[in-house]
């Protein structure tokens, strides 16, 4: 009877899913159908012709690769630094742990456009950075930064890096440290050790950093309008565009549709991959 019971009461827990679920559908769900079904919409009828004039202008091709390379740029880079950063925040202990910590928190407190504008300081001609660069005699007159892709990467990374330091620093601190010390006693070098036990065991906490980071990267609109303006299109910048200044609904929902498939895409390989990497771990 007791079992009854408690099998009963486990059945219903589906109900706390309830108004999360309703948020979902009211805030989420139901908004991108009605995006769906604009992107389809012509004065007259429902048609695929969006699509067809989107995917036959190569200017729109040229704006798909930008916003795919930059994205790409960002998590690679963002990789490099958030991968190392994760391990000593893992293994730092007492209050330089503490600090690790409050310095990768609290830059999310800070809101993107602050920081976008803080870049635009910065990056620019008389900025801090080529000040800096002059003075040290790397380079004799200022360097273009701002309104150039190599900007946009920095303001982006600078915005994104947290995203992949805290996946990855979850798997560290979950980690069991008798493996790589088990591969220490059997005589692995510490390369062997890192590169065949530990970065093995990494690699859920970089797919879920490198999925957070490409996809915050793709849809990014902020940072691309202030540090670089119109001199280099996104997808995001040109739902804005289509919008705002075309006021063309057809071709902004078509272009949204577009960049929802591409984080898709992202999502369900990154799932992929983790399942492949659990199933032969």
């Amino acid at each position: 009877m007791m079992g009854t019971g408690a099998k009963g009461k486990a059945d219903r827990t589906w109900l706390l899913a309830v108004p999360g679920v309703g948020y979902l559908v009211v805030l989420y769900a139901l908004p991108l159908g009605l995006l769906l079904l604009a992107s389809f919409r012509i004065p007259d009828a429902f048609t695929v012709s969006a699509y067809v004039d989107f995917f036959g202008d190569p200017f729109n091709w040229y704006i798909i690769w930008n916003t795919l390379r930059t994205a790409l740029l960002t998590s690679g880079i963002c990789l490099l630094i958030g991968y190392p950063a994760a391990f000593a925040l893992a293994w730092s202990k007492g209050w330089v742990q503490v600090v690790f910590l409050i310095s990768l928190i609290l830059p999310l407190s800070v809101g993107i456009v602050v920081k976008a504008f803080a870049w635009t300081i910065v990056l620019r001609s008389d900025g801090v950075l080529n000040q800096t660069l002059m003075m040290l005699g790397l380079t004799d007159e200022p360097v273009r930064l701002i309104f150039t892709e190599t900007g946009l990467v920095f303001g982006a990374v600078n915005v994104f890096v947290p995203f992949m330091i805290m996946p990855i620093y979850s798997v560290i601190r979950l980690m069991d440290p008798r493996l790589p010390e088990a591969a220490r006693t059997l005589g692995g070098s510490p390369l062997y050790v890192f590169w065949k036990v530990i970065v093995p065991l990494t690699i859920p906490g970089v797919i879920a950093g490198i999925a957070f980071v490409f996809s915050l990267a793709l849809a990014m609109y902020v940072i691309p309008t202030l540090l670089v303006g119109e001199r280099f299109m996104t997808l995001s910048q040109q739902i804005a565009r289509s919008y705002l200044y075309l006021r063309n609904e057809t071709l902004g929902s078509t272009v949204a549709v577009v960049l929802l498939v591409f984080s898709l895409i992202v999502i369900v390989a990154s799932q992929w991959v983790a399942g492949k990497v659990r199933a032969n771990a």
